[in-house]
């Protein structure tokens, strides 16, 4: 105790008597001054009335503090005596968060916009705060839930929940935990209850958290408002400190004179030392006090501590009132209390109680039943009870006053500490706080009968003049280890600095001699940095001893370890770490690990005494796992107790009971404890072991039990019956019928309800696909299938399931990760993919094991065997670097192409250098396989330059992977090669320009799918043959989304080269691969042309470091990740460039500002400035100017610290801006999404990949990036010639670290996808006529790579051997299969010989490049009646868009904007679905409707993407011969181009044309209404600068769209019109003619050109002219041309076959303009014609070559 010394105020006296002495103290009565105030509710704003109801006025203390509290922001701290109301304080605190969350004019709360946290010290507390603030703030639609040891609620309840009201305990689990950020991001307020806990053992706990959300709230600079409520305390201004309150605004403190009744003490010290004798003094004492009290007709209570001494008391005050007759005192014979009681009686279950409630006394414990507890309440409350007896449960819970308060002994058991502890202070202000009743008493009398060497700690305590002081040092290992493992601490340096945010500090710096700091020390150390130092240095060395941190004393850097994450995560101490440590064995069995479990530290003070010894031996003999030790020993007592609780046996002795419930609480967090060390460690069977385990203390069930016994409210008669049918198994009850299962258990009536419940029992079905990609590393696939019905109200709203791969013996665990089964999903199928490692020597088997997280006996296991595992081959060693001299710049000869390298290099680097001479002085095909980043594009360059030198005339083709990577090289090599004189162009991906570019270009660029579509004709395309040098980049990608397309380019240039004369050289550049030398031969190259370097081989070398996170949740990881991204840029890049590569666009936004706070807050130097990442010649200042030059609002705020981020849907302008500051060194950090990898061209010092998986909305699971982009974002970890180094940081989650570190040092081995994707390539062969008959198409199959790959690697294709044999049949079966497939989708037809002929669907699908699935869809969906809405819906449903991204969260706003369509959805649409997001796009692309960034840049790929579809739909409408579907697709394509609907007004395609301005012009009154483009020409000046109201440059935009508006003219004529007959064929010739003034200037390129400002492309204009007969709805003839400025065509169709006069109609269709369509009438009369059978349809689709 921190005080000697007591003062009593005046008037107090002393006398000694008999056993004890007595002390009074009178009590403090206080006289309010005349100018206090009370305010009315009246007076507080109206919308805070509701949670009020029931007051008139606040009273003084909350009058006092209601300004503060309701309407300031300041962190406040109130002392006031209990029951002076602060649980109104608390009040107006929430409410000032309410207030600041309302919506603007409705009174509407934004209720996911904030939490607020409740930290109350004891369970029973947090209850009755639920119960009160729930109901006082349900008006508001806020919910109140209670979040304690007990009860968890799941992250949805979570989330629905506004209040939180916990433990300390609890709190500080949630926040030590890095997923629970999520939510605690949100809290706004907490209010700590009785915060003199601090004096408490438990008091670190809340020091801990307040000293976390003060370093949170500086870090994130998000305001958390913290509110201190305590009982009165002497040294109040050290916790005001403590909580950073502002002493003048936030400091409240109220002394007993505050207290709603004023209390009158007495204290009672015990000198009698027998126990028999003490006890009796004690009742008699008790009995004096209670005969006392009933004099002046008061009532009592007294509080005893344990439930048996209850009723012992009772017993004995009864017993000495008849002893002394002096019942009449207690109640009155015959009196109406007298009857009542009597009548009462009856009810009373309770034996204690009914023997003493006839004579007005009671008892209440927590024990009684409820119905006796509400009992003993209400007659208290009526008065009818004089004296009650009842233990401290009652002064927490239950509010019912009495005017005297006893507290019978201040000795209570702690089983924490095994044995008889003192009271906290914290209870006996609460019970003395039950001393008065309000509305009657004037004063009210507190007695505390104790020990008399205790008599001066309660008098301190209870008159303010007991300091509280800090706890910390005893338990500072733990809650450091806390903090390391958050991130928040990670040296010595900042554990020092953590120290000072602690009450500690605070006590420590005004109370130094009490915490050993000598007043010397003091002098030389004011801040007590040394004293801090030593502290938090000697908890380091314990922990490190404990091997829970790495502590490196030379750098002072702490960084924790698997086992420290367990340890804070289930709040185990470090001392049970250390034990389990020495004595953990993989293969412990139950005994072995009930006997650890029972050495845990936290069980270290429970001892066994005498009087258990008896009971714990029955025990013992009861319980099913037998103890070895006797029950003399405490590790016994507590195993006996631990399988007592699981096995539901009843105790009787008080102590016993309470040392149970201790141990239960720990059990189930100390099992899983348990369960994370075994997984960390790889020991399988340990791991399941202990799983069970900590579900058997959950669900009190052990393993042998029928499962069954986990679901609520199955008898236990039937469980019996169950569990003694032993010979049936358990997985064979989901086979029986309800009726037998009835039978079984002899309760027909009960068989349903076991039906249902074995089918709600967690079952999953699991199937297996297995694929070796190296000889040591085996991908799997998992297919689980849910095999039960999914109930929320008995799974919740998600079950965890663990996915363990074993070894063959079950030893060891290779692979471990979980799966979360949700309740939207329950239905459906689910994938999981992950690698293993392949044991040496092959084991025979592995198994697959699926086990529930909660539920026993939910196990699903899966053998995977080995016996016909065929590995892949050995892969060759990589090429050697050899150690050459660098070769100059000037070794290319010619002086010209020196000139191209001399600006930016001096020499070549070692790998340009060794490929050099084959690359520049051959034409061999050449392959160089390198890492990203080591100047390949410099070896592509060489092979150009080659190619100049030999052949003047010579064609390059370079194909890219992708587009972006595509504009980056073309727009490289037009700045080098523009001096040579070589034309350099990109292809567009339309068919007639691109091979008028081919032709004239001498280096073309193209994409892998552009080049496929253009080189499928390559027979009839001279261009395509006369390319002479080849170049494919990132060949890595053949096993990516990309690769089968690539496989089928390079396969058909290799064949194309040996079918005509030109010689083409192939060059193929990629990163290092493992079986470079299949593709090499694959490819043509030679042995000596080919060269692959290992990954480690770099021109910069490359450090890497790879950092795991532990957590399911993916956002609870990238939270977790936040700080080390942080530190690692401090700590890795030198002042250097960085940059991090993150999931999404969202998290680029996140982690900018992330960084931009965590420079702000730690990196603060002496002066106190933030860290920011600037250039090193760069103010912030001079970045200003740029800051508000940009759009977005989040750029604008991290620039100025260096800082820039870019992501896809970011307007040009910004991303340039960024992107220049960077390269030109002002931005020290780039933050982007990981696709961005290929679109940027920019390298850096440091690279960090933050996060190793994405979200995939298709499948609602998260997916790792592929290899190829992981290897391009390290490439971009190499500044050559600038750095000497680079290094490159990989965040990644623990499962998948090994699998990485494997591909990413090693080289990546490539397998062939084609066998997936063969229908397309091989309709394309089959149009061309390549392939002609089955033997075609075989042969066609040993060009490509996969061919190559079968033998080498044939369980990957699942073929089952390498004979000729086995291949043979393998390519035989896949070619019948695809061939068979396009004949059923009609694209091809096969004869019984095995010729295959393409049909009209094959030629479309070919002509147009789009997949045959969707010429499929056309073709069966169309009909002769459908409209614009239904082609819509045809084209949405198209296989082009089924690759469309869905993103994390992306559903609910596709929700919101399908609720606005015009058009509504089909029936049971899900917004997962690519398809129906495309459709949605579409419509709010004709609704013109703002979308996010991200949605409008998949809505450009979807318009870009819909043209073509369109067309392809036209002609296969066409061939089917129906006019109105034709016509209804041919205004989708305009709609589409102009991004309007057909209804709308055509004015709205001209540029800035807005809904006001057609209005206008529709409403104005000339001499003729303007209703087209031409009218808006033909209008006065004056007249339509008034109607547009546009500036002059808006004018000019309007004036060019006009001028290029199509004006056709259409002439027509019917050859031989009047010698038609029936059945002949009718030929028209049409001219089409472009208007145009006649003194303009023509540009024939521009001619055409569309102009459609919301079209993503460049659109040439394209008809299509159409003759058909309306009335019936018949298409004759269709012709599509692009017209320049005059065209002439001619339609042929055959005449009807019936004489008669017909009226057809002449169409002219723009594909690109609403309103420019023209129609004319045909007339046409037949005659009777000649019969003959000649009925040649031509009706052929278009052709635009």
């Amino acid at each position: 105790m921190s005080n000697k010394k007591v003062t009593l105020p005046d008037k107090s006296w002393r006398a000694m008597k008999r056993g004890y002495e007595e002390v009074h103290v009178p009590a403090v009565r206080s006289i309010p001054s005349s100018d206090e105030k009370l305010v009315p509710i009246a007076d507080l704003p109206e919308w805070t009335h509701a949670a009020f109801e029931g007051m008139n006025k606040l009273n003084r203390v909350q009058s006092k503090m209601c300004k503060a509290a309701l309407f300031s922001s300041e962190n406040l701290l109130l002392c006031a005596p209990t029951g002076a109301g602060k649980t109104n304080v608390a009040m107006l605190t929430m409410l000032n968060i309410l207030g600041q969350h309302r919506k603007g004019g409705d009174e509407s709360l934004d209720l996911s916009g904030f939490k607020i946290v409740y930290v109350a010290p004891m369970k029973a507390l947090v209850q009755e705060v639920v119960k009160n603030f729930g109901k006082r703030l349900s008006s508001y639609g806020v919910s109140v839930r209670e979040l304690s040891g007990d009860s968890s609620l799941t992250r949805h309840q979570i989330s629905e929940t506004q209040v939180l009201v916990t433990t300390p305990e609890k709190w500080d689990v949630i926040t030590r935990k890095g997923d629970g950020r999520a939510y605690t991001q949100l809290v706004r307020l907490i209010i700590m209850d009785e915060i003199h806990l601090l004096h408490d053992e438990r008091g670190p706990v809340l020091e801990t958290i307040v000293s976390r959300t003060i370093r949170q709230v500086e870090a994130t600079q998000e305001p958390v408002r913290l509110v201190g409520l305590s009982a009165t305390l002497p040294n109040y201004q050290d916790v005001a400190t403590f909580l950073r309150v502002d002493p003048a605004k936030g400091m409240f403190f109220f002394d007993h004179s505050y207290r709603p009744v004023p209390l009158q003490q007495q204290f009672l010290g015990i000198t009698e030392k027998n126990a028999f004798k003490r006890f009796q003094l004690q009742n008699e004492i008790c009995y004096e006090k209670a005969v006392l009290q009933r004099r002046n007709s008061n009532q009592m209570l007294i509080f005893v501590h344990s439930r048996a001494e209850c009723g012992k008391t009772a017993k004995a005050l009864r017993d000495l009132a008849l002893e002394r007759d002096n019942l009449s005192n207690f109640v009155r014979e015959g009196g109406a209390t007298h009857e009542i009681l009597k009548e009462e009686l009856e009810t009373v279950k309770n034996q204690d109680l009914k023997e003493v409630l006839s004579y007005g006394f009671a008892i209440h414990h927590a024990g009684m039943v409820r119905s006796d507890r509400e009992l003993v309440e209400d007659l208290f409350a009526d008065r009818h009870i004089a004296v009650l007896v009842c233990t401290a449960t009652l002064a927490w819970g239950v509010n019912l006053p009495a005017h005297a308060v006893i507290i019978k002994g201040t000795q209570v058991y702690d089983p924490a500490k095994g044995k008889w502890t003192e009271l906290s202070p914290l209870d006996v202000l609460q019970m003395l706080g039950r001393a008065g009743r309000p509305q009657y008493d004037s004063e009210g009398e507190g007695i505390i009968l104790t020990a008399h060497s205790e008599l001066q700690y309660y008098m301190s305590l209870t008159n303010l003049q007991l300091p509280v002081e800090s706890q910390l040092i005893g338990c500072l290992p733990n809650h450091l280890n806390a903090e390391i493992v958050l991130g928040n601490v990670q040296s010595i340096k900042e554990a020092v600095d953590w120290l000072s945010y602690s009450f500690l500090y605070v006590r420590m710096m005004r109370n130094p001699s009490l915490y050993g700091v000598s007043t010397k020390a003091m002098k030389e150390d004011p801040l007590l940095k040394q004293r801090r130092l030593d502290l938090v240095h000697s908890a380091a060395c314990l922990l490190e001893k404990s091997q829970l941190i790495r502590y490196d004393r030379r750098s002072g850097s702490l960084q924790a370890t698997p086992l420290g994450r367990v340890a804070s995560h289930f709040y185990v101490s470090h001392e049970s770490m250390a034990t389990y440590n020495r004595h953990l064995r993989p293969t412990m069995t139950d005994i072995e690990l009930l006997r650890l479990f029972a050495t845990s530290g936290e069980f270290e003070h429970i001892h066994v005494r005498q009087e258990e010894k008896m009971e714990l031996s029955k025990l013992a003999a009861r319980v099913p796992i037998p103890v070895k030790e006797s029950t003399d020993e405490p590790s016994a007592k507590v195993n006996i107790l631990l399988q007592a609780y699981i096995s539901r046996l009843s105790l009787d002795g008080f102590v016993l009971a309470a040392d149970m419930a201790f141990i239960q609480q720990s059990a189930a967090r100390i099992m899983r404890a348990l369960f994370e060390i075994s997984l960390k460690r790889g020991w399988a069977q340990l791991t399941k072991l202990t799983l069970a385990f900590s579900n058997m203390v959950s669900s009190r069930v052990w393993r042998s039990q029928s499962p069954l016994r986990q679901f609520k409210g199955v008898p236990e008669i039937v469980a019996r019956k169950l569990e003694r049918k032993s010979d049936i198994e358990w997985s064979r009850y989901a086979d029986l019928p309800p009726q037998d299962l009835g039978e079984l258990v002899g309760v027909p009536k009960m068989g349903r309800t076991l039906h249902r419940l074995v089918h709600q029992f967690p079952k999953l079905e699991v199937t297996a696909h297995v694929q070796p990609i190296t000889r040591s590393m085996l991908r799997i696939e998992l297919t689980v299938t849910p095999d039960f019905e999914f109930d929320v109200k008995v799974h919740d709203y998600a079950i965890l399931f663990h996915v363990f791969v074993e070894d063959v013996n079950g030893d060891l665990t290779l692979h471990h990760e979980t799966f979360t089964l949700k309740s939207v999903s329950a239905e459906e199928e689910h994938t999981i993919m992950f690698s293993v490692p392949i044991l040496d020597p092959l084991p025979p088997q592995y198994f697959v094991r699926l086990i529930s997280d909660r539920w026993l006996h939910s196990h699903t296991v899966l053998p995977i065997s080995f016996r016909h595992l065929i590995l892949p081959a050995k892969f060759p060693p990589p090429t050697e670097l050899l150690d050459l001299q660098p070769l100059p710049v000037t070794s290319v000869g010619n002086k010209a192409f020196v000139s191209l390298y001399e600006n930016r290099i001096k020499e070549f680097n070692p790998i340009q250098t060794q490929t050099f001479h084959e690359l520049f002085k051959t034409d061999h095909n050449c392959l160089v396989c390198a890492p990203a980043g080591s100047g390949k594009t410099v070896c592509g360059e060489f092979a150009i330059l080659r190619m100049f030198s030999t052949e003047s005339r010579g064609k390059c083709v370079y194909i890219a992977p992708g587009e972006d990577s595509a504009e980056l090289v073309c727009e490289k090599w037009k700045k080098i090669f523009t001096d040579l004189g070589v034309t350099v162009s990109k292809l567009t991906g339309e068919t007639t320009p691109d091979l008028k570019i081919l032709a004239n270009s001498q280096i073309t660029i193209s994409t892998v799918q552009q080049w496929d579509m253009l080189s499928r004709r390559w027979k009839q395309r001279r261009a395509v043959q006369a390319v002479s040098l080849f170049i494919v980049d990132e060949l890595h990608l053949l096993g990516g989304h990309e690769g089968p397309t690539m496989e089928i380019i390079i396969s058909r240039m290799r064949y194309m080269s040996s079918q005509t004369e030109g010689k083409m050289r192939i060059i193929g550049l990629s990163a290092s691969l493992a079986n470079a030398r299949e593709i090499g031969e694959w490819m043509g190259v030679a042995p000596k042309s080919l060269f692959n370097f290992s990954p480690k081989v770099r021109p910069v070398p490359l450090e890497m470091y790879l950092q795991s996170f532990d957590g399911n949740s993916f956002s609870g990881r990238l939270l977790a990740m936040g700080k080390p991204v942080y530190n690692a840029v401090t700590r890795h890049s030198d002042r250097k460039s960085v940059i991090i590569f993150v999931p999404s666009r969202r998290q680029a936004q996140l982690t900018a500002i992330d960084l931009m706070t965590h420079g702000e807050t730690l990196g603060r130097d002496a002066e106190g400035n933030g860290k920011n990442f600037l250039g090193k010649s760069v103010t912030s200042c001079e970045l200003e100017g740029f800051s508000n030059a940009l759009k977005e609002p989040a750029l604008q705020q991290v620039i100025t610290a260096g800082i820039g981020f870019i992501h896809e849907g970011m307007i040009e302008k910004d991303r340039t801006c960024i992107l220049d500051l960077y390269r030109n060194g002002s931005l020290g950090v780039l933050v982007c999404p990981f696709d961005m990898c290929w679109k940027i061209d920019d390298t850096a010092h440091l690279v960090i990949v933050m996060g190793t998986e994405y979200y995939d909305g298709r499948e609602k699971r998260h997916i790792d990036y592929s290899i190829a982009d992981m290897l391009q974002m390290m490439g971009k970890a190499s500044r050559p010639l600038v750095d000497s180094n680079g290094k490159c940081v990989i965040m990644c989650h623990t499962p998948k670290k090994e699998h990485l570190k494997k591909l990413l040092y090693e080289p990546l081995p490539v397998e062939s996808h084609l066998d997936h994707f063969l229908h397309d390539h091989l309709n394309s062969e089959i149009v061309t006529q390549t392939i002609c008959n089955m033997q075609d198409a075989v042969d066609y199959i040993t060009w490509t790579l996969l061919y190559r790959r079968l033998t080498k690697n044939p369980n990957y294709y699942n073929v089952q051997g390498t004979s000729n044999s086995h291949l043979s049949e393998y390519i035989s079966e896949m070619v019948e299969t695809v061939l068979g497939d396009l004949e059923e989708s009609k694209c091809s037809e096969m004869t019984d010989e095995g010729e295959v002929s393409p049909l009209n669907l094959g030629m479309i699908a070919a002509y147009y490049y789009i997949q045959y699935t969707t010429v499929e869809l056309i073709a069966s969906s169309v009909t002769a009646k459908t409209k614009i809405r239904g082609i819509m819906e045809i084209l949405s449903a198209a296989s082009e868009f089924a690759s469309l991204a869905i993103r994390q969260g992306e559903e609910k706003s596709l929700r919101i904007l399908a609720n606005g369509l015009t058009h509504k959805l089909p029936e049971n649409s899900l917004y997962n679905d690519p398809n129906i997001k495309s459709l949605i796009l579409l419509q709010s692309h004709f609704s013109r409707k703002p979308l996010s960034s991200d949605l409008r840049s998949d809505q450009s790929k979807v318009v870009g993407e819909s043209i073509k579809i369109i067309q392809a739909i036209v002609d296969v409408i066409s061939s089917n011969g129906w006019l109105k579907p034709a016509l209804a697709a041919m205004e989708l394509s305009q709609m589409v181009v102009q991004g309007l609907w057909n209804k709308d007004s055509v004015l709205m395609q001209i540029p800035h044309f807005t809904k006001d301005i057609v209005n206008r012009c529709e409403a104005y009154e000339g001499e003729e209404p303007i209703e087209s483009v031409f009218d808006i020409l033909s209008l006065d000046d004056e007249v339509r600068n008034d109607l547009l109201r546009l500036p002059d440059h808006k004018m000019a935009d309007v004036a060019v769209f006009c001028n290029n508006y199509p004006n056709i003219d259409v002439s027509f004529e019917v050859h031989d019109a009047d010698d038609v007959t029936a059945g002949d064929a009718v030929q028209i010739s049409v001219q089409l003619e472009r208007e145009m003034d006649e003194d303009e200037m023509v540009d024939e390129a521009s001619l055409g050109k569309v102009s459609a400002p919301l079209f993503p492309k460049e659109k040439n204009e394209g008809w299509w002219i159409i003759i058909g007969d309306t009335k019936r709805n018949v298409l004759l003839s269709l012709k599509r041309v692009s017209l320049q400025q005059k065209q002439k065509l001619k339609l042929q169709f055959m005449a009807p076959d019936e004489a008669g006069d017909y009226e057809l109609t002449l169409f002219c269709m723009s594909d690109s303009y609403l309103g420019c369509d023209q129609e004319y009438s045909v007339p046409l009369s037949v005659a009777v014609g000649d019969s003959d059978d000649d009925d040649d349809d031509d009706s052929s689709h278009s052709d635009d070559e």
